[in-house]
């Protein structure tokens, strides 16, 4: 959890990166421990009349609530948070809520819910640290004024069109605007008719005043503020100007006096101007010092999943999934539904590190943190899920009576006792998987197949004497004899060797429930590389849906548990639709990658 803690919490164990490197250098020089807090955001005059910062150091999650989180942001939440945990700091959650026609309160609650189960808060010393940048929409305006003021902001009338064309290009220098010499108080009036919806939309922007010429293109009087008449999910119609999320991202630091301003690399040419912007507020005093800074690391690029929130949109809007939450969608809800625990996803985030180059994971990191987490967890169950019946034709002979169940039971955790034993039972007929059987065997094939013998795990050995088939010439039975005195875990029971153990489930307890086999969503692992179409790459392939049948230990599994089916993989109770008398399971890994080359 993201809370204060003293500084004895400081890692040693954590591998290092360049990020931990300037937090421990700026710990070191006290960099920030002349900073004041008021107990909440606001300007220079408000945290004077604070007391010394209780955090060491402050960062933050600043999502924009346009749509679900997703695995790049999981790297993010728990670089932000679990810096903030090590050095005795506080990482806020903040939404950055600057563009009225994309956001939606759906969205504000998804991403409360998403970091909460990720496994951090936003609490510390009785503080909820939850802001919305939106709240900040008056100081912003009139930070706006004050830069207006100081000569340091104009109203821009071009057109969108005018003003690209001069803005020139790498090779280009950029020239003046023609409303760039307009008086601080003609700017200031004018800008006031843009506040009171005195102007149409897009008729003017409020830009900085900074130099056309710059080498870089984001110092050439970037845009402060548009016109934009749209309902806000926070502010409603209060306001028909809003501000630039280049211009808020830097004051909202501020003003919740942020240390540690950590962002993906793309924002690295915005540095200069969040610089540039904070140095004035601050000249200005309306801006405490000692201001943020801002940091770039590389983003998660993970192969065969797309996380541009716009096709995800996409996939959900034409039905290419079933939502949000669709188990195959790198969104953390969908994540979440899959079977992905919180640990595995903050293992996996510990285990890729963080750097300032950019480069691609494979997808099997993630699932071999699940595993590695999940390995010690799941209980373990037997599962068929490409039924056909096995039929025992001596039973009766070796029980005296057809109706005989033959009790088993196994561990429910190999290396945890401590959970006890599930109990079923074989009967004279039971499902096995139909690839555990091969009238022609191939070379190496040790299952079933005529004059063989096999153990029933957790049970007999049988010996197989054949099958009976469909007249399509489908096996519908496969047909063997039980060994006597050979069941697993009594006296004499290995005297009978065999090379091939198989699962099974009797067929007179078996739970039947239905089975969603997940794969990869895309069939490359850049689906958007260059400019594809992502849609031509989907894989057909990435979700099959079977009848299962379960062993009856199964059938009080709740929604969000979690198995090891034996020799298939992990598995959940599907968060959604698993109800009692109606079980649903989602496979969520194999038990190995099964797409290794």
């Amino acid at each position: 959890m993201a809370h204060s803690s003293d500084a004895t919490d400081a890692p040693g164990h954590k591998p290092a990166n360049f990020l931990r490197g300037i937090i421990e250098r700026d710990l070191e020089a006290g960099t920030y421990a002349q900073r004041r807090f008021a107990g909440s955001p606001g300007d220079a005059a408000h945290q004077a009349t604070g007391q010394p910062d209780p955090a060491k150091i402050r960062t933050r999650f600043p999502p924009e609530p346009n749509g679900y989180l997703h695995i790049g942001h999981a790297k993010s939440i728990c670089l932000n948070f679990g810096l903030a945990r090590d050095y005795g700091g506080i990482c806020h959650l903040r939404f950055d809520d600057t563009n009225p026609e994309k956001e939606e309160q759906e969205y504000v609650d998804a991403i409360v819910d998403a970091v909460k189960w990720l496994g951090f808060d936003w609490q510390a010393g009785g503080t909820d640290h939850l802001y919305f940048a939106s709240d900040y929409f008056e100081f912003m305006y009139r930070a706006a004024e004050a830069l207006i003021a100081a000569g340091l902001a104009y109203v821009d009338e071009q057109t969108p069109e005018q003003m690209r064309a001069t803005r020139g290009d790498f090779s280009t220098p950029g020239t003046n605007s023609p409303y760039r010499s307009r008086t601080p108080e003609e700017n200031l009036a004018r800008f006031r008719e843009m506040r009171d919806g005195k102007l149409p939309d897009g008729a003017a922007v409020l830009r900085a005043k900074i130099d056309m010429a710059s080498p870089n293109i984001n110092l050439r009087d970037p845009a402060l503020y548009r016109i934009k008449r749209a309902t806000h999910h926070n502010t409603g119609d209060a306001w028909c100007i809003y501000p630039m999320y280049t211009y808020a991202h830097p004051i909202e630091d501020a003003l919740e006096n942020i240390t540690h301003s950590i962002c993906t690399l793309e924002f690295e040419d915005q540095r200069p101007f969040y610089d540039w912007l904070l140095d004035k507020l601050c000249d200005l005093g309306l801006l405490a010092q000692p201001r943020p800074h801002q940091y770039e690391f590389a983003r998660l690029n993970l192969t065969y999943v797309i996380t541009s929130k716009r096709k995800l949109k996409q996939l959900v809007d034409e039905h290419h999934v079933s939502g949000w939450d669709d188990p195959r969608m790198p969104t953390l809800v969908g994540l979440r539904r899959r079977g992905y625990t919180p640990e595995a996803i903050q293992l996996f985030c510990e285990r890729i590190g963080v750097s300032k180059a950019d480069s691609w994971i494979d997808y099997s990191t993630l699932d071999v943190a699940l595993r590695d987490d999940l390995e010690g967890k799941a209980a373990r169950a037997m599962a068929v899920l490409e039924p056909v019946k096995l039929k025992l034709t001596n039973w009766a002979e070796v029980f005296g009576s057809e109706s005989h169940r033959e009790a088993c039971s196994a561990p429910a955790h190999p290396q945890r006792p401590e959970l006890g034993a599930r109990r079923f039972s074989l009967g004279p007929e039971d499902w096995i998987e139909r690839d555990d059987f091969a009238e022609t065997p191939p070379k190496g094939f040790f299952r079933l197949f005529p004059g063989n013998k096999v153990r029933l795990k957790y049970g007999y050995v049988i010996e197989c004497t054949g099958c009976e088939k469909d007249t399509a010439g489908q096996v519908t039975a496969v047909l063997a004899k039980l060994v006597p005195d050979t069941k697993s875990g009594t006296p004499g029971a290995d005297a009978v060797k065999v090379k091939g153990t198989i699962t099974w489930v009797g067929v007179h307890d078996a739970l039947a429930a239905e089975v969603r086999l997940y794969d990869r969503l895309f069939t490359e692992a850049q689906p958007d590389a260059a400019g594809r179409d992502f849609l031509t790459v989907l894989n057909p392939a990435s979700k099959k849906t079977v009848t299962g049948y379960l062993e009856p230990s199964l059938a009080t599994a709740k929604p969000d548990d979690k198995f090891q089916f034996e020799r298939h993989g992990y598995f959940v109770a599907d968060r959604v639709d698993h109800a009692p008398g109606r079980p649903v399971f989602n496979k969520i890994t194999g038990l190995k990658d099964g797409w290794a080359k």
